[in-house]
This record gives structure tokens, sequence and C-alpha cells, in this order.
């Protein structure tokens, strides 16, 4: 199951998820601006993936490895057809148009890094291939993913059909704000975390 259409990921792409999401308040210790070279992919090779899980709705998400423990609000579509961001630093917020963290397909899963302080996914970029992602379900379940590859996009040239289209298993994404213009104080970036649902 794709994500809603191409207004979902133009929104990302062009700067949308900072749109009135990431303010003017620079970082005390500003980020480090990164390549505007996307981050050579880590192939992900797997012998027998997990069988998808049920449509449940994601109530929290956990990642030691960053020390994230946030409850998920619902992210629906804001009128121009542009994804809706969580309105502040905390919490994450997880897209409705998505399959649900452990069905099917991608689930979309994004953060503030910063939000005048800051936000839920302030260390997402430090995230390895390995690291476990849990995410607690309504119907009492746990998704348990671990990531494949972190990359660095530039948001000019983001790559909408491997971040939101169709794949033949469980999968989520990690949306987040990266690579800081300290100059023009600008995200000119995202960061995505790529995961697949873990046997």
């Amino acid at each position: 199951m794709a994500v809603a259409g191409a207004s979902v990921s133009t929104a990302f792409a062009t700067g949308w998820l900072r749109a009135a999401s990431e303010p003017t308040v620079v970082a005390e210790r500003p980020v480090v601006r990164t390549s505007s070279v996307p981050l050579k992919p880590v192939p992900t090779r797997v012998s027998a993936r997990s069988v998808p899980m049920t449509r449940s709705v994601p109530i929290r998400l956990r990642i030691p490895a960053i020390g994230v423990d946030s409850p998920l609000m619902a992210l629906g579509l804001l009128s121009d057809g542009t994804l809706e961001t969580p309105p502040g630093a905390f919490p994450a917020g997880w897209f409705t148009g998505a399959p649900t963290p452990g069905e099917l397909g991608p689930a979309i899963i994004v953060g503030h890094v910063r939000y005048g302080s800051p936000g839920v996914f302030a260390r997402l970029s430090e995230m390895r291939r390995g690291d476990g992602i849990q995410v607690r379900r309504a119907d009492g379940s746990t998704a348990g993913f671990r990531v494949t590859r972190v990359t660095n996009f530039i948001k000019s040239a983001f790559p909408t059909q491997a971040v939101y289209g169709n794949i033949p298993y469980a999968g989520l994404r990690l949306i987040t704000c990266g690579g800081l213009d300290a100059t023009a104080n600008e995200f000119e970036e995202n960061v995505v975390v790529f995961a697949e649902l873990a046997r």
C-alpha cells in the first residue's frame, strides 16, 4: 500500500516537514550540516521476512538506542494536501493514510528534530543498522523493527518512491529534518530511517 499519493511525497521533498514545524530558533549547539550527497545505503540482506501483522493503531514509540519513549499522535493531511506535523517538539506522530506499523507496506512516523528546543527525533541521525525500534499498538501487541539503513536526502531531490512506494513486507520509515544550514537557519535535508519488521 503506497502512502496517499504525490501530495504527501511532495510535502517532504519540498520541505513541508519543516514548514511551520521547524521555527527560526537555532539550536544552542547547531547541528553540523551534513553532506548534500545522500549517504551510501547499506544493502539489506534478509533471508526470510516476518509475516505482517493485522492493522492496529500505534500508540507508543520506543527507540532505546537514542532514548526515545514517546506516545504517538495521529497525523492526517492538511487542506493543501501536505502532511500534517506534530504541533510541538513532542510527541512523534504517525500518518493515518499509510499502513499501521507491522502491517504490510511502509508505515510512516514523523517527528521534529527541533521545535524551539530539541525534539523527539533530535538524535535520529545517530541510529545505525541493526538498532531496534518498538511500536506498541492498541491491540496490546508490539511491532518490533530492525533498522536497515539511515540516509540523508536533500529535500529538493527527495526519493519519493523509495520512501513511500509499495513494498512486499512490513516496513517502517522514521522521518525528520536534518542538514541545518546555520547561515540561512534552515534545514535543507530529511533524515530517513528505514526499518523492517523483525522476525
